[in-house]
């Protein structure tokens, strides 16, 4: 494939690689070549991309886990993987860069930098991760998935949104079935591995809704595998149908039919229920850097389209009242849905393109 070769760097999580891979299926459909630069981890999380996204492993390391070690080597993995990605920019020079965040997009910047090749960062969140915090001065643009975002004094973003999958743009506004007395699908997620206080939780709340109420829900739950036996026994003795996984591959499937929809509060995940416009409930993740999922969560908040239960306010009981003021108000679960679909960007990674091909049009 000829054309201008965009390579795309991004870490080890759902919530860098999916609008990485929105981007990826943009760029190719308008005649680019696209690489990924990602490490062991990420690469995990790169088979949704299309087949012609070639993908590139670099080394890695992250200064916040590993014993005593592993932190002291993170620096010299560090500086291979920029050495080898100043040697593959070199041998193919890439129009444009940018970066998701995540440990492993820092060889691939480091060296467009050092190259001086036209470079940018995208934030999904609404405060900028440790990764970006450090490339923000050093790029050309900084691309922000929530607005406002956090942004060092000096820095202008440009709010483009966050991009969605293909998956999730093809079910963009998908008609909403309102809640009644009928089968109703609940769906559960807490992030790409789920999150243990939702299996907690949410079993424990779902076995104190209304016996009506609770016969008719039908539960998709992403669980951790060490949390899943627990959370299946939970809705057995509630007698509750409940699918449980530790990743749901049609995520977009299960929100377009969902009556309500329990997450995190992850940048992907609201992106997510934004476009398809469905009601929430969102928990944003207690130990998030600076918070950022609470701030990911104020524009659905704000617009009435979720409710927002801090940890240190979660229990079964609380959640319980919040499920059921929702599912038993069918208007209500509609105007939420609506103005869900009121804060969703479909248009996100148009806006990206726009950026990065404006970008391109600089190299010579």
């Amino acid at each position: 494939m000829s054309g201008k070769l965009l390579l795309i760097a991004a870490g080890g999580t759902g919530g860098h690689m999916f609008p990485a891979q929105a981007l990826a299926e943009a760029m190719l459909a308008r005649g680019w070549r696209v690489k990924l630069s990602t490490d062991e981890r990420g690469a995990r999380y790169a088979g949704g991309f299309p087949l012609a996204v070639t993908v590139e492993r670099v080394a890695s390391a992250t200064f916040a886990r590993g014993g005593a070690a592993a932190r002291l080597l993170a620096p010299f993995r560090i500086a291979a993987g920029v050495l080898g990605a100043v040697v593959s920019q070199l041998r193919d020079r890439p129009a444009v860069v940018v970066g998701f965040g995540g440990y492993p997009s820092i060889p691939a910047l480091t060296a467009a930098w050092v190259l001086r090749r036209p470079r940018m960062i995208h934030e999904q969140n609404g405060v900028l991760g440790r990764v970006n915090q450090v490339f923000a001065r050093k790029v050309d643009r900084v691309a922000c998935g929530t607005w406002p975002t956090e942004l060092p004094e000096g820095v202008n973003g440009e709010a483009t949104g966050n991009p969605v999958r293909q998956a999730v743009l093809e079910r963009a506004g998908a008609p909403y079935i309102p809640p009644g007395d009928y089968p109703m699908a609940l769906v559960v997620i807490g992030g790409s591995q789920g999150a243990r206080i939702l299996s907690d939780v949410v079993p424990a709340a779902v076995a104190l809704l209304p016996e009506a109420l609770r016969g008719n829900l039908r539960i998709g739950h992403q669980a951790r595998d060490e949390d899943a036996v627990r959370a299946d026994a939970a809705y057995q003795a509630a007698g509750v149908r409940a699918e449980i996984a530790p990743f749901f591959a049609d995520i977009p499937r299960r929100l377009s039919e969902a009556q309500l929809v329990i997450s995190r509060s992850g940048a992907s995940s609201v992106a997510d229920i934004s476009v398809i416009g469905r009601p929430a409930i969102l928990i944003p993740y207690a130990a998030a850097t600076a918070d950022h999922q609470a701030a990911n969560a104020k524009g659905l908040a704000e617009a009435g389209a979720a409710v927002v239960i801090r940890e240190n306010a979660l229990d079964a009981a609380a959640l319980a009242g919040h499920i059921a003021a929702i599912l038993n108000d069918p208007h209500r679960a509609e105007t939420m849905a609506r103005q869900a679909l009121g804060e969703g960007k479909p248009d996100a990674t148009a806006r990206l393109v726009a950026l990065v091909e404006d970008l391109g049009g600089e190299t010579q």
